[in-house]
């Protein structure tokens, strides 16, 4: 098991202390996008004057909205996923059947050059056949 970590993060100019099993890197990274959405409030001059708790409740708002826009991609992005893997599925199932078919189609050419070859042979033999006959007739 991973032992916890603690890293102190400065949010809205005040020292938090954030403790969790994950990095001290990714706890900075959250207080940092919690700051950059205060300071997104806090840029709107229509906001700036509003009471703290307002101000906080538009934040949490604002952190919700991305939160589900996050996992609405998240969802579309495993969907989308999930529709490859079976585009993928099917293209391999293609594939093989398609082998199969050449395969197939390989070792009837092959028997129909074999049986070609044989033709071939037997309509020698029935020209050089045919030869000697006619040329037995003349010479007599």
């Amino acid at each position: 098991m991973t032992a916890k970590k603690s890293a102190e993060v400065i949010i809205d100019g005040q020292v938090y202390t954030l403790s969790g099993y994950e990095e001290e890197g990714y706890l900075q990274q959250v207080a940092t996008y919690i700051n950059n959405k205060i300071n997104e409030i806090n840029s709107i001059e229509e906001y700036s004057r509003l009471p703290h708790d307002k101000k906080h409740t538009l934040i949490e708002l604002n952190i919700a909205d991305d939160y589900f826009k996050a996992k609405d991609t998240v969802a579309k992005f495993e969907n989308d996923m999930q529709q490859s893997e079976k585009e993928i599925y099917d293209l391999k199932h293609d594939l093989i059947s398609n082998q199969i078919k050449i395969e197939d189609l390989e070792v009837k050419i092959k028997e129909l050059e074999d049986k070609n070859k044989e033709l071939e042979l037997h309509k020698s033999k029935l020209e050089a056949s045919l030869e000697d006959a006619l040329l037995g007739g003349v010479q007599n």
